[in-house]
């Protein structure tokens, strides 16, 4: 009920924009006593909004705490599934481990596991994730779809779109994609992406989605190891970023392109992520779990398999692997 009150109070005051609401006109939208109002206000107070209260008047939201907890990604967000439910966390393990159980446990699509530091992120083939506190995205998303297991490749790509785009829109910065799961500025990483699945043998049951993004770091806040092949949004543009707007955009694109493709399939969507890849057309080496192999990336597939083409003109199909982009 808290949550419940908690999010009408939010939503309130996102459709007001910026003006004005009496006690008595959030009372009617919420279904509540004026007395009640006051302590969700309270609440909100405490929980780092700051909230100018005028007599005759009401209340309206000055400034929002720079989090990215269910309050500030509530306030403002758009999408109708993805998102409407939220857990948060301070500081746990990996989001994506949370995700995995929840989805097990039956939650609902579209719920958002989100933290402000992950101590042990994961990566494509077990590696981790530099994750520090209060500067980055560390979220992951449960989704449903009604489909074959085989399908589940393509989400990786459906997201990776979904986030260039809101880094777009929101940063004013142009990064480009690493098939299959990397976004770069730069040629520094500045976003990872890692799709897993629960499923039955011809049926989807949930397919976790993690995204990993450098938003607010500055360099000096990479290990040494790292600094040569990360980068942040920060770091890009030189000035901070709103992590909770652009975790509401990223939700937002992928709910739209998430529904094209259940529409219409993945053709519309192979176009717009060949648009932003940095690899077709350009020679590489893909290293993968039998060895390497050289040659010029020349597409990929309707499932999302990228296609290299070698010194001998014969296409070899990538499923998994390293791509390393030669000079």
């Amino acid at each position: 009920m808290q949550s419940t009150t908690r999010k009408r109070l939010l939503e309130a005051f996102s459709a007001a924009d910026g003006e004005f609401l009496s006690g008595q006109a959030l009372a009617e939208i919420i279904g509540c006593s004026r007395t009640a109002i006051w302590k969700h206000i309270e609440e909100l107070r405490k929980d780092g909004f700051e909230l100018e209260a005028v007599r005759r008047k009401g209340y309206r939201i000055i400034t929002t705490p720079e989090k990215v907890n269910e309050n500030e990604i509530r306030l403002g967000l758009q999408t109708k599934v993805l998102g409407q439910s939220i857990h948060y966390l301070e500081s746990t393990e990996s989001t994506q481990k949370i995700a995995h159980q929840l989805a097990m446990e039956g939650c609902p699509e579209g719920t958002l596991v989100i933290a402000e530091e992950q101590v042990n992120g994961r990566g494509r083939l077990t590696r981790t994730w530099y994750s520090p506190k209060y500067t980055g995205i560390w979220m992951s998303l449960v989704l449903r779809p009604k489909l074959p297991p085989i399908m589940a490749p393509q989400f990786t790509l459906i997201a990776a779109v979904a986030v260039v785009q809101a880094i777009e829109e929101v940063c004013g910065l142009y990064p480009g994609i690493k098939w299959p799961n990397d976004i770069l500025m730069g040629g520094r990483k500045v976003t990872g992406i890692l799709t897993e699945l629960q499923a039955d043998s011809d049926r989807i049951n949930a397919i976790i989605i993690g995204i990993g993004i450098n938003v607010n770091q500055e360099k000096e806040d990479f290990p040494e190891e790292l600094r040569h092949i990360a980068t942040s949004l920060f770091v890009e543009k030189g000035e901070k970023i709103s992590r909770a707007g652009l975790v509401q955009c990223i939700l937002l694109k992928l709910e739209k392109y998430y529904q094209i493709y259940m529409d219409r399939g993945f053709a519309p969507l192979k176009i717009l992520w060949e648009s932003y890849a940095l690899s077709l057309g350009k020679n590489i080496i893909a290293h993968t779990l039998t060895g390497k192999i050289s040659g010029r990336a020349v597409g990929i597939s309707d499932e999302g398999v990228l296609k290299v083409e070698d010194g001998n003109g014969q296409i070899h199909d990538i499923y998994s692997a390293d791509i390393e982009m030669m000079p």
